[in-house]
């Protein structure tokens, strides 16, 4: 090689992986505005292409099993490793649970006044299902034989015979099993990680064939319902996004200024611009090195910001909470079998314990409500159907509330642990010290102490 092909080869910038996702989302749009269209102007013919809808419900179900047992297995390594660092690590396992309860209550109370989904009566199309799962309820012998399914024949059946509690009862078994082996599962919990990796990047493969179920479940919805369809899943879009807002700034703002004295307006001025990231993305993730930049720009300890800001991305999941409990009640509803309290307790605390360690995956969340219903109301599998078409529209308010939480959280638990430097977080919220951009690069973040010094960011 000359110097010259050298030097060319050496200023050339690598290619950067191109994100098409956003062509998915036009895909979605594009597919639920044919939908409603072809429901009211060809009712018939909406109907009958309802089986589209129902084969990319099929396709998530597919995915439900390897979803959990590699997020459940890889998510008890995390508490283990948030519960080993001490009385951060502690109190902030301790709050992400407290948290999740009362995202999870809100979005009950808000679901349960609301009651979305009760206009559009579709019980009719699921008579023969509810009744054929009721007999089986009843054949079932009871709450014992219900305890006594949760374990499978082998351990190793239960990824294949589609239960998702035996699923679940395994994968628990199997990352404590790994975390007992010490160093030893260390290398069992990669292989596990590498095998998360191939599973959502099937999920990916099959979430871009979002566009056809949406296009089949809306069409189908429609056809039966006509105008009432678009205004039950609009009126819940809007309930949902004004569940999340209540949330940030009533019950975390309120939280944040009696613990730390600090205003939820000007933290959210302060983070708008990772706001926009997410919002361009619809995952939290994609801010999550800037979070945690700018919580130690911010005055938090950087001890501190790489406990809670990586261990809150699997367990602080407040949007997510209230998006399965919102979900879930518009399904039950919109099928005409609506869920008991005591329902929506057991099956929400169940897709809680499911979704750890998936946030920000594409499609986690909709697994997620497929396997809880799978597992509690098989009947209303099919019902998630109806929400394809409007999932990507809510997980911009999901990724949001999420990422507010995490915000949060670091500051309060920073404040609870005495690593925050009040003085300089009074400093940097009111702009006296911004947050250099020149300095936060991929995993390079701002040091408290000389904010231009680069430090390697925990992930």
């Amino acid at each position: 090689m000359t110097v010259t092909e050298s030097t060319a080869s050496e200023s050339t910038p690598p290619k950067k992986h191109k994100d098409r996702t956003h062509w998915l989302y036009i895909a979605v749009i594009v597919a639920v505005v044919l939908g409603v269209t072809v429901g009211l102007l060809w009712p018939g013919f909406g109907k009958s292409v309802g089986v589209l809808g129902e084969i990319f419900v099929s396709l998530i179900k597919m995915m439900i099993s390897p979803v959990i047992f590699c997020t459940i297995v890889l998510g008890i390594g995390s508490v283990r490793k948030a519960a080993s660092v001490g009385r951060v690590g502690g109190l902030a396992f301790v709050y992400f649970l407290a948290m999740s309860t009362v995202a999870l209550a809100i979005g009950l109370v808000v679901g349960n006044l609301l009651a979305p989904g009760t206009g559009l009566h579709l019980s009719t199309a699921n008579q023969g299902a509810g009744a054929k799962y009721a007999d089986q309820a009843h054949a079932a012998g009871g709450t014992w034989h219900f305890i006594k399914s949760i374990v499978p024949e082998t351990m190793f059946s239960a990824l294949t015979s589609g239960s998702v509690l035996q699923t679940l009862f395994i994968a628990l078994l199997v990352g404590f099993a790994v975390q007992a082996l010490g160093s030893t599962g260390e290398s069992i919990v990669r292989g596990i990680g590498m095998l998360q990796k191939l599973v959502f990047k099937v999920l990916i493969m099959v979430l871009w064939l979002a566009p056809i179920g949406a296009f089949g479940a809306i069409a189908n919805v429609v056809g039966q319902t006509g105008w009432n369809a678009v205004k039950e899943l609009g009126a819940l879009m809007l309930g949902f996004y004004t569940t999340c807002v209540i949330f940030i700034f009533g019950v975390l703002g309120a939280l944040l200024w009696a613990v730390a004295r600090v205003s939820i307006f000007k933290l959210v001025r302060y983070l708008a611009r990772e706001y926009l990231l997410i919002v361009s993305t619809s995952s939290s993730e994609s801010a999550l090195p800037r979070l945690i930049a700018k919580m130690t720009h911010l005055g938090v300890e950087k001890s501190t910001v790489g406990i809670v800001v990586p261990t809150g991305y699997s367990f602080n999941l407040d949007g997510t909470a209230i998006y399965l409990t919102m979900a879930s009640l518009f399904v039950a509803d919109a099928m005409g079998k609506p869920l008991s309290i005591g329902e929506q307790v057991s099956l929400l605390a169940f897709m809680i314990i499911a979704s750890k360690g998936a946030a920000g995956v594409t499609g986690a969340g909709m697994a997620t409500l497929a396997g809880g219903l799978q597992s509690h109301r098989p009947d209303l599998v099919d019902g998630v159907g109806m929400i394809v078409g409007i999932d990507r529209f809510m997980s911009e308010a999901r990724a949001l509330t999420n990422f507010s939480g995490n915000a949060v959280a670091t500051l309060l638990i920073g404040t609870w642990t005495k690593t925050t430097d009040r003085d300089r977080i009074k400093s940097v919220l009111s702009g006296a010290e911004p947050f250099d951009e020149t300095t936060m690069l991929d995993d390079h973040v701002g040091d408290v102490e000389t904010e231009k010094a680069p430090v390697q960011a925990a992930r």
